[in-house]
């Protein structure tokens, strides 16, 4: 495949300074006063993308995620390494970015899509339908200083998807705005994935990069912690920066001490029919006693988090060699589908993530009713 974007050896250095002049005066009387410290806010970085795919990047506040972003976009030149893209590229790198407050929202439509590289004609030609996307019909010709948040989104969204760019740069803007528009979103960016445009996603969702992306990067203080597989990228970020990860000479017993062998059920199969129960068994090994707790994740095959049990709720003690972990579930009210079973060991605090395993089992559920969706509500409907 192509690469539209390529990242090689990228690293991006700040200089912090410290009790800087206020004033001429300072700097004349106080020439040797302050100081500067450097801030390394990307450490060697190296990937790339292919039209079609879809990239994840996850991180922890300051991690670097926007600055990388920033960088692939041009917005800031690395200290070091080589950027290339290839193609068209619309960005939304922040809330409102590129907009001016004073202007009007369809004079901000014209300046955005001029920034981003198109005509005026080209613009004139989808503006009805960057409008109609955006929602705000009633305030477009109202000044963007007098918006909410969420209208800043949709407008700079609504640009950035309808002049059909190669590559899409989309910096956590998903997160605001109300859930529909949010789904809206994300019905776009499936439909750009379709007709085989690459995107480069930052988020704080798992489930967002769970259900968008084909590959995942994990970023923590600037270097790449993790990059490939999304269930193997997911786990490192829970691990390293949801608080999860052990710290140095802590008593925590490490990931390498337990580990998820296999899940197998009596039957030998996970077929089941729907609101029927169901037993399956989790087996463990640890180099040595230890207790936990135990958590069950059930996602559909697009990655949407259908439950996650309360690892509160399921203590377990595990004894040095295997463990077999009984897991009952009473009910089943899911409908008709196929869904990926993830489950983990927790420390006794919930704190750390002592085991995890991602798609562990496959649970085939058939159900003969005419409902459809994710599960059987069941209502009771009387009339009065």
């Amino acid at each position: 495949m192509d690469h539209v974007i390529e990242v090689s050896d990228v690293s991006k250095t700040f200089k912090i300074h410290h009790e800087r002049h206020q004033s001429v005066k300072d700097r004349v009387l106080h020439p040797r006063s302050g100081r500067t410290e450097l801030f390394q806010a990307l450490d060697h970085i190296s990937f790339t993308v292919d039209a079609g795919e879809t990239v994840g990047i996850l991180g922890h506040n300051g991690s670097g995620k926007s600055t990388l972003l920033k960088c692939v976009c041009g917005v800031l030149q690395p200290t070091s390494g080589v950027i290339r893209q290839r193609g068209s590229l619309a960005a939304l790198l922040e809330l409102g970015a590129g907009f001016q407050v004073e202007l009007s929202g369809r004079d901000n439509v014209y300046l955005y899509g001029t920034m981003l590289g198109f005509s005026r004609k080209y613009i004139d030609r989808i503006f009805d339908d960057i409008v109609a996307f955006s929602e705000i019909e009633h305030f477009i010709d109202t000044q963007v200083k007098f918006y909410s948040s969420g209208m800043y989104v949709r407008l700079a969204f609504a640009v950035a998807v309808n002049v059909d760019p190669d590559v899409l740069v989309v910096d956590e803007v998903l997160a605001v705005g109300d859930e529909r528009f949010q789904a809206k979103c994300i019905d776009r960016i499936k439909g750009f994935q379709e007709d085989g445009k690459a995107i480069l996603l930052v988020t704080h969702s798992a489930e967002q990069v769970r259900t968008l992306a084909s590959r995942a990067i994990v970023l923590e203080s600037g270097k790449m912690i993790a990059h490939g597989d999304v269930g193997d990228s997911l786990k490192i970020f829970r691990d390293h920066l949801l608080g999860t990860a052990p710290a140095t000479g802590s008593t925590a017993t490490s990931a390498g001490e337990v580990h998820v062998d296999s899940v197998t059920s009596p039957s030998g199969t996970f077929d089941v029919r729907a609101g029927a129960g169901f037993h399956f068994d989790v087996h463990v090994s640890a180099t040595r006693a230890v207790s936990g707790l135990f958590v069950l994740e059930l996602h559909t095959r697009d990655g949407v988090l259908v439950s996650r049990s309360d690892p509160q709720a399921n203590p377990v003690d595990l004894r040095a060699g295997v463990t077999s972990i009984g897991v009952d579930l009473p009910h089943l009210p899911l409908l008709d589908g196929i869904f990926d079973v993830n489950v983990g060991i927790y420390d006794p605090r919930g704190s750390n993530i002592l085991a995890w395993a991602e798609k562990v089992a496959t649970l085939q559920v058939t159900y003969g009713g005419r409902e459809s969706g994710l599960v059987d509500l069941a209502p009771s409907v009387h009339q009065n």
